[in-house]
């Protein structure tokens, strides 16, 4: 059902934790984009890299056992520098209500010390968030084994667990792509991934959402995928929305049959109800029967003309078939003609080889939701 709720009670603290080299660059560069409403902490055995961190909170790991030289790629060297620093790690996550640990997996301390870090949030009861990257091809076949062992370990102790394979990276910008903006697009979607979910609780918007319906979509919900697209022109919310559910740079799995969908929808004062209304009718399609959608609003009056979508889906069921989805594009004069496909050829094969689902209903019936509980217009729509 669509849960549309106004914020209200005292602001959730949300703390952003980079983990390892992978994580602490991330952390960085969300620092430098000015994500706001968060508290921005990196940890790593590598001192040095510590030093060069623009975030004021750092934690060194295991100081006494690498002497603050890293891990040296050495995931069980990080599992222990992490064992042997958790009262720290503990005072760091006290009076926290969401975490969101990001980590280059494949490494020694994000591999080895984030199912660490994992474990001591959930023991305090912490919403934890986990948006890690999988390691190039070209990085060698022995870090991406270990990037794999340590996503099954962590996949256990998180809450939701976003993974973002860095060979993508190549294929959507191509082969000659330069290392620095290969890496630097890799953290652009942690940005966006953390940005999308944490600005629903810290900003104001139209329709808002709070820390219990965020908390409601990514509870122990296991895996999850994460898109964001944005756009511009008359049709700038079809095209954002389904940007955002065709995201190439994700992991290899249909959102379709997602047990919980939190979606942002950022925009200008200039965002009208009918766009809300398509982006919503769009999400439907992708939810489950007994799946929880939130959608929220977040004004930015930069964004003038502008429109961006960020999905995430949580609780993903792989394998799962999903219904087409078409959308109506309505004309200048304001008739509605044929509809069209959205899920085309330009979409990526994984969005579009799944079959339609036998026995689905079109439009929002594909969701059961209570009727009371869907905004007027919607209904209106829907009849």
């Amino acid at each position: 059902m669509f849960e549309l709720m106004e914020t209200a009670g005292q602001q959730a603290v949300i703390k952003v934790l980079g983990i390892g080299g992978g994580g602490g660059n991330a952390v960085d560069h969300m620092l430098s984009a000015n994500l706001e409403g968060v508290e921005f902490i990196n940890a790593n055995t590598d001192a040095q890299a510590l030093r060069r961190s623009g975030v004021s909170k750092v934690l060194q790991l295991g100081e006494n056992l690498t002497k603050g030289l890293g891990a040296g790629t050495d995931p069980d060297v990080g599992r222990q520098a992490a064992t042997e620093d958790r009262d720290k790690i503990a005072e760091v996550l006290d009076n926290t209500d969401m975490v969101f640990l990001t980590a280059g997996m494949g490494g020694g301390t994000g591999t080895g010390a984030a199912p660490v870090i994992a474990q001591l949030a959930r023991e305090k009861g912490i919403l934890t968030v986990a948006i890690v990257t999988r390691p190039f091809k070209f990085e060698g076949r022995k870090r991406i084994q270990a990037a794999d062992q340590g996503i099954n370990e962590l996949s256990e102790l998180v809450d939701s667990l976003i993974i973002i394979p860095n060979e993508r990276i190549l294929e959507v910008m191509g082969g000659q792509v330069t290392l620095l903006d290969a890496f630097g697009k890799a953290n652009e979607v942690l940005f966006n991934a953390v940005q999308g979910i944490s600005e629903l609780i810290t900003r104001p918007g139209l329709i808002n959402v709070d820390f219990a319906d965020v908390k409601t979509v990514m509870l122990e919900m296991g895996m999850a995928m994460m898109g964001s697209a944005t756009a511009t022109g008359p049709d700038r919310a079809i095209d954002a929305v389904h940007g955002a559910v065709s995201s190439p740079l994700l992991e290899d799995v249909d959102i379709y049959g997602a047990r919980g969908l939190l979606v942002n929808v950022s925009a200008g004062p200039d965002m009208t109800l009918d766009e809300y209304a398509h982006i919503g009718e769009v999400v439907s399609n992708y939810a489950s029967e007994d799946a929880t959608v939130v959608i929220g609003t977040t004004l930015d009056s930069a964004m003038e003309g502008d429109l961006r979508v960020t999905m995430v889906a949580t609780g993903i069921r792989k394998g799962t078939a999903r219904p087409d989805v078409h959308l109506v594009r309505e004309d200048a004069s304001g008739n509605a003609p044929e509809e069209e496909p959205v899920l085309d050829l330009d979409t990526p094969t994984v969005i579009r080889r799944r079959s339609q689902a036998p026995g689905l209903a079109e439009g929002n019936a594909a969701v059961d939701m209570d009727y009371l509980d869907i905004p007027a217009f919607l209904r209106r729509q829907a009849e």
